[in-house]
């Protein structure tokens, strides 16, 4: 159960996704690992934040618990029924309530239909509603997105870049999800419409009583609009709680490194004086014990002999060995 009572909406039980490294002749000769041994819950109505460089899996993630990747181990349960695991062929209803709304949304449009016909198409697919039906609902949610109706009968071209986002939007409100994946969804954006944005992310979250999964490299959108944060490292989760707490005081140093390289204009960093060091690792071959010890300045020897697992204190789980001491 969650902390409200409610059973969570979604359920991520040691979920992993590998990808093969091929050689010569084809021949596989190792394993990328995107995604390893990673469980969280998400909460009705809450918004959970996925932070971390590139490449530490975010992005994967997102595509796994959508069914765009197969699992390589573990499952996924949407509200107790198991939506996921390896081999399990995505049932077409469970589509519908999970969606997923792409970093480029122009790129998810296709350029030869009007925007009319992309969002008839998903009513075409999950339902058997007739034309007039269709085309009821897709003018509610167009409007409801702050959209203009007479935009229908135009091209993805024509539109701009916050319209393509709202375009995308619709598209996948006009199915009525309960989950909704943002994949970097103020990417690109300038900072006055990346407001608008945020802004109408909220009131859609209340319209449509929706739960959002918010996957972002941006630190400042994360801490105001998301409940709670992950934090990723080379495939793994390594921080995780309330988004107030773990901007106030994160525990694992990786954490503390993102926000200490966070731009700030006045006021004090939480993290003054932690430095990053070196390049991420080879996900196809990752360091024994801890996958960050590589680059952290506070790595033992102990860290390369044990790997970490999330230590929850108070809903606030930390995967480092050290972290008691170094909050101290």
């Amino acid at each position: 159960m969650s902390e409200t009572g409610n059973p969570p909406i979604l359920e991520v039980d040691n979920l992993a996704r590998h990808f093969p490294v091929r050689g010569f002749l084809n021949r596989k000769v190792g394993s990328l690992r995107a995604l390893d041994d990673v469980s969280f819950a998400v909460e009705p109505g809450e918004i959970l934040g996925i932070v971390g460089e590139s490449g530490c899996g975010k992005s994967t993630l997102g595509k796994t618990l959508m069914g765009i990747h197969e699992p390589s181990e573990g499952e996924v349960r949407m509200l107790g029924e198991r939506i996921a695991s390896p081999g399990q062929k995505r049932a077409p209803k469970i589509r519908a309530r999970l969606q997923y709304v792409y970093q480029d949304p122009g790129a998810s449009l296709d350029p030869r239909w009007t925007l009319r016909r992309s969002l008839h198409e998903p009513l075409i697919i999950h339902t058997d509603w007739s034309r007039e039906k269709r085309e009821e609902k897709v003018r509610e949610i167009v409007k409801a997105v702050g959209l203009p109706v007479e935009h229908l009968d135009l091209y993805p071209h024509e539109i701009s870049g916050g319209q393509q986002r709202r375009v995308g939007l619709a598209r996948i409100l006009v199915l009525g999800p309960e989950l909704v994946i943002f994949d970097e969804p103020t990417s690109g954006l300038d900072v006055s419409v990346q407001a608008t944005v945020l802004r109408l992310f909220r009131d859609l979250k209340s319209e449509f009583d929706l739960t959002y999964l918010f996957i972002s490299h941006d630190l400042a959108v994360v801490q105001s609009i998301c409940d709670r944060v992950i934090v990723m490292y080379l495939g793994r989760i390594v921080e995780i709680g309330k988004t107030a707490d773990v901007f106030a005081a994160p525990r694992h140093p990786y954490t503390q490194a993102l926000l200490s390289a966070a731009p700030r204009i006045g006021g004090p960093r939480v993290t003054e004086n932690f430095s990053l060091q070196g390049e991420p690792p080879d996900p196809s071959n990752v360091p024994s014990g801890c996958r960050f010890r590589t680059r952290c300045q506070y790595a033992i020897s102990d860290c390369a002999e044990i790997d970490p697992h999330l230590d929850d204190q108070d809903g606030h789980g930390v995967a480092c060995l050290r972290w008691r001491e170094l909050s101290a």
